[in-house]
């Protein structure tokens, strides 16, 4: 499943959801690297 997080103040990262961290965070895979960050908003 795509996801997409924030990572730092300006930069987001769109990848396979890898996990989800016990404070909220998740971790997506983009080729061999793994990002983690806070996940996008869904919009109404």
């Amino acid at each position: 499943m795509l996801k997409t997080i924030i990572v730092g103040t300006c930069m987001s990262v769109q990848g396979v959801l890898e996990k989800t961290l016990p404070d909220g965070r998740i971790s997506v895979r983009v080729g061999d690297r793994v990002f983690t960050g806070v996940p996008v908003a869904k919009t109404a």
